[in-house]
Protein backbone atom coordinates (compact mmCIF):
# COMPACT_ATOMS: atom_id res chain seq x y z
CA UNK A 1 0.00 0.00 0.00
CA UNK A 2 1.10 3.21 -0.89
CA UNK A 3 1.52 6.40 1.77
CA UNK A 4 -1.43 8.07 0.14
CA UNK A 5 -3.69 5.73 -0.02
CA UNK A 6 -2.93 4.99 3.59
CA UNK A 7 -3.54 8.45 4.71
CA UNK A 8 -6.68 9.46 2.78
CA UNK A 9 -8.68 6.53 3.58
CA UNK A 10 -12.36 7.30 4.24
CA UNK A 11 -13.05 8.16 7.84
CA UNK A 12 -16.60 6.95 8.14
CA UNK A 13 -18.69 10.13 9.47
CA UNK A 14 -16.24 13.23 8.50
CA UNK A 15 -18.14 16.24 8.18
CA UNK A 16 -16.27 17.39 5.04
CA UNK A 17 -16.74 15.02 2.59
CA UNK A 18 -15.29 11.36 3.32
CA UNK A 19 -11.70 12.52 3.81
CA UNK A 20 -10.30 11.93 7.39
CA UNK A 21 -8.42 15.13 9.23
CA UNK A 22 -5.13 13.42 8.00
CA UNK A 23 -5.87 14.16 4.86
CA UNK A 24 -7.08 17.54 5.26
CA UNK A 25 -3.68 18.12 7.17
CA UNK A 26 -1.94 17.31 4.02
CA UNK A 27 -3.58 18.62 1.62
CA UNK A 28 -2.99 21.87 4.18
CA UNK A 29 0.62 21.27 4.30
CA UNK A 30 0.76 21.05 0.90
CA UNK A 31 -0.89 24.32 0.07
CA UNK A 32 1.48 25.91 2.69
CA UNK A 33 4.68 24.38 1.24
CA UNK A 34 3.65 25.81 -2.62
CA UNK A 35 3.04 28.99 -0.59
CA UNK A 36 6.68 29.54 0.85
CA UNK A 37 7.81 28.60 -2.59
CA UNK A 38 5.78 31.23 -4.22
CA UNK A 39 6.48 33.51 -1.65
CA UNK A 40 10.55 32.68 -2.09
CA UNK A 41 10.13 32.96 -5.65
CA UNK A 42 8.55 36.61 -5.18
CA UNK A 43 11.28 37.58 -3.23
CA UNK A 44 14.43 36.42 -5.18
CA UNK A 45 12.53 37.84 -8.18
CA UNK A 46 11.13 40.94 -6.91
CA UNK A 47 14.25 43.28 -8.71
CA UNK A 48 14.74 40.88 -11.63
CA UNK A 49 11.65 40.96 -13.01
CA UNK A 50 8.87 43.32 -14.40
CA UNK A 51 6.06 43.55 -12.39
CA UNK A 52 3.68 41.76 -14.57
CA UNK A 53 5.80 38.95 -15.38
CA UNK A 54 6.49 38.67 -11.47
CA UNK A 55 2.16 38.14 -11.16
CA UNK A 56 1.78 35.64 -13.83
CA UNK A 57 4.80 33.55 -12.37
CA UNK A 58 2.82 33.97 -8.52
CA UNK A 59 -0.83 33.14 -10.15
CA UNK A 60 0.50 29.55 -12.17
CA UNK A 61 2.13 28.73 -9.13
CA UNK A 62 -1.04 29.36 -6.74
CA UNK A 63 -2.89 27.64 -9.72
CA UNK A 64 -0.83 24.86 -9.42
CA UNK A 65 -1.47 24.78 -5.47
CA UNK A 66 -5.33 25.18 -5.85
CA UNK A 67 -5.60 22.54 -8.78
CA UNK A 68 -3.23 20.17 -6.47
CA UNK A 69 -5.78 20.27 -3.50
CA UNK A 70 -8.55 20.10 -5.51
CA UNK A 71 -7.35 16.78 -7.06
CA UNK A 72 -6.47 15.48 -3.75
CA UNK A 73 -9.76 15.95 -2.03
CA UNK A 74 -11.24 15.00 -5.55
CA UNK A 75 -9.86 11.78 -5.95
CA UNK A 76 -9.35 10.27 -2.45
CA UNK A 77 -12.99 11.22 -1.56
CA UNK A 78 -14.78 8.51 -3.84
CA UNK A 79 -14.77 5.28 -5.54
CA UNK A 80 -14.34 3.34 -2.21
CA UNK A 81 -16.81 0.04 -3.19
CA UNK A 82 -17.53 -1.65 0.42
CA UNK A 83 -20.05 -4.43 -1.34
CA UNK A 84 -19.21 -8.13 -0.01
CA UNK A 85 -17.56 -10.16 -2.96
CA UNK A 86 -19.26 -13.31 -3.68
CA UNK A 87 -17.40 -16.64 -2.30
CA UNK A 88 -15.48 -18.47 -5.15
CA UNK A 89 -16.70 -21.02 -6.55
CA UNK A 90 -15.30 -24.67 -5.57
CA UNK A 91 -12.98 -26.37 -7.84
CA UNK A 92 -13.42 -29.79 -8.23
CA UNK A 93 -9.78 -30.58 -9.95
CA UNK A 94 -7.47 -32.99 -8.30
Amino acid sequence: MNFISLVLQPSGSSGIGSMGSAGIFLVIVVVLIIAASTFFSFVMLRKTVKMAIRLIILGIILLIAIVGSVSFYWFSSGGGDDSPKPRPANSRSR
